[in-house]
């Protein structure tokens, strides 16, 4: 069996006793999940209070609704609808207060800064520069309407593809692909006076 298929199916026996009411079987879940959930959230909200908010709400759903889960669908994908769906309710609520600053910037993962360099040991420069673009693009993020960061988040950060995102956001493949690329030029056009930082 291969890894991939062996966490395939250690995850559906957790999920089995975790419908069973298996507590410590859930804690598991949680822990297998949890930093993917939170880092997911904080992408989309920016800050950390909230994402916290959004992780905690996630599990306390994912708790009441794990019955319904047929599998039709991978799990993950259907994690990331039930954070997308609280994310959505939160922001709806939030509509009426002023916007959160942009204080709290995301960190791109080591191995995600380790990609954009063809050496495996950057200068503190490059290290510097790096975390400079990576703050530019999460603020230029913040700024996209809701489902247009959904999607930039989704398809560039996370690596969900056209199908996961379809059926995360509940539509048709040639809408997620279009509204893809209507929220690619949105960010393009925000980044234009940062172009210093983003020549290519």
């Amino acid at each position: 069996m291969t890894d991939n298929a062996s966490g395939i199916h250690e995850e559906r026996l957790l999920l089995e006793r975790c419908k069973k009411g298996d507590r410590i079987a859930f804690d598991a879940l949680i822990r297998r999940y949890e930093k993917r959930v939170y880092n997911f959230a904080f992408r989309l909200c920016g800050n950390y209070d909230e994402a916290s908010d959004i992780a905690a709400e996630t599990f306390v759903r994912l708790y009441n609704s794990l019955n319904s889960f047929r599998g039709d669908s991978s799990f993950i994908t259907w994690l990331f609808r039930i954070i997308t769906n609280i994310y959505l309710d939160q922001r709806k609520r939030q509509r009426a207060r002023p916007n959160q600053s942009l204080e709290s910037m995301i960190e791109l993962e080591e191995n995600s800064v380790r990609r954009q360099y063809e050496d495996p040991a950057p200068s503190p420069e490059e290290r510097a520069e790096g975390r400079e673009r990576t703050e530019i693009l999460q603020a230029a993020i913040q700024t996209l309407p809701d489902y247009q960061r959904l999607m930039i988040v989704m398809y560039h950060v996370e690596g969900r593809s056209y199908e996961e995102i379809a059926e995360v956001m509940d539509l048709p493949i040639g809408t997620v692909k279009s509204r893809l690329n209507r929220a690619r030029l949105s960010l393009r056009e925000k980044l234009q006076t940062e172009r210093e930082h983003f020549p290519y």
